[in-house]
């Protein structure tokens, strides 16, 4: 569902005239105009799948509650076993949270570590599995890496790395794939 309105998206994005200064400013062969006309449709379908995400976030989920989340210390909650942890997590997650959702997945924390910065504070280095349908998406490797992304993004978290036993849902080529080029690490 989520593909089918960004892909109506594209279509009305790509019958928009082109913006301005990205026609006539040419080399021979045209590639600075195409290159130009290739980033302003990059940027709107991002901008587009942006707010489609966050419109079904916030859609399916209380905003309230969204904050509330974020602003719980990943720290506490992973020390204390808090039932808080795996929805601060999802909290935190921006795109990849409405395909989450939409596909009936959510994060399992496998297992975490405390890592010590020079200036005396803990930041988390964990080791994440998803569940639901996510288990068999062939779009997982750029879920993962969603994930991953902003994961990263919290002051908290130093490392996140993925659970090795999910390189058995995929077939030998995706497997070859998710671990040549997306820029997650398995353990």
């Amino acid at each position: 569902m989520l593909l089918t309105e960004i892909f109506k998206s594209m279509v009305i994005v790509k019958n928009r005239p082109p913006p301005s200064g990205a026609v006539g400013d040419t080399d021979s062969g045209g590639a600075k105009s195409d290159d130009r006309l290739a980033e302003a449709y990059r940027s709107q379908i991002e901008e587009i799948m942006r707010k489609e995400a966050e419109r079904r976030t916030t859609e399916n989920h209380d905003p309230l509650e969204i904050e509330r989340l974020r602003e719980l210390s990943l720290c506490v909650l992973v020390e204390a076993n808090h039932t808080d942890i795996i929805p601060a997590l999802m909290a935190r997650l921006g795109i990849v949270r409405a395909a989450l959702d939409g596909h009936g997945g959510s994060l399992v924390l496998s297992s975490w570590d405390f890592e010590e910065c020079e200036s005396g504070t803990k930041r988390l280095s964990l080791v994440i599995d998803l569940d639901g349908a996510c288990v068999s998406c062939g779009a997982a490797p750029g879920t993962l890496k969603g994930i991953q992304d902003d994961l990263l993004n919290d002051p908290e978290v130093s490392r996140v790395r993925f659970d090795s036993s999910m390189l058995e849902w995929f077939d030998d080529l995706q497997k070859e794939f998710v671990l040549l080029h997306g820029g997650v690490t398995f353990v």
